[in-house]
């Protein structure tokens, strides 16, 4: 853990910073300097695995257009094209949440994500590592954040306030996960063109 990571974190969360100390990953990361979006710190670089990754756009998802829901930022390969997104290319989904939402919750919004953006028969064969992968999340209170890395040939891996939480392995489980906000029906349109906006 990089002396860059511990400091954002403080700056953003001072109370929330010793399960980030502590966390043992597959993808270990250590990061540079810190972005801010909407009083939300991202760092601008991280090392994922044998991956360096760029910010590469952050932004806020709005309900009805006015209510904040949770700030994003997305992190990929400087050589990553952006219609390569849900390819076999590194990547890191951050999102911390300004709203307590509940397991149940996710889970049934990761369901409703995947199902707008695959066929039938690809649904059907993601059934069993979409029901391994809700079963990692847990209730989060305003101010947590998670981050979804992937990593090609390794899986997806889900983290809360750097704490992983589990990997689910899978290429196709991986494209399919990041279509809710990046696929043919994205999550929010808007939202998806600042993510993958080149900074």
């Amino acid at each position: 853990m990089s002396f860059a990571l511990i400091s954002c974190a403080i700056r953003r969360r001072p109370l929330r910073i010793l399960p980030i100390l502590f966390a043992v990953s597959l993808f270990h990361v250590s990061v540079a300097d810190c972005a801010e979006v909407a009083g939300v710190r991202f760092p601008d670089q991280l090392q994922m695995g044998e991956a360096q990754l760029q910010l590469r756009g952050a932004g806020l998802l709005r309900y009805r257009t006015v209510i904040k829901a949770y700030a994003a930022a997305l992190y990929l390969d400087a050589s990553t094209h952006s219609e390569e997104i849900l390819g076999e290319r590194a990547r890191r989904l951050e999102i911390e949440y300004f709203w307590s939402i509940s397991a149940k919750d996710f889970a049934q919004a990761t369901i409703d994500g995947i199902e707008r953006n695959v066929d039938a028969d690809r649904l059907e064969r993601l059934q069993a590592p979409i029901a391994e992968f809700n079963a990692l999340y847990a209730d989060i209170e305003p101010g947590d954040r998670y981050s979804l890395s992937y990593l090609p040939g390794r899986g997806t891996e889900l983290a809360l306030n750097g704490v992983p939480r589990g990997v689910v392995a899978g290429d196709e489980f991986a494209s399919a996960l990041f279509a809710i906000w990046f696929g043919p029906n994205p999550l929010d349109e808007k939202l998806r063109r600042t993510l993958l906006a080149q900074r």
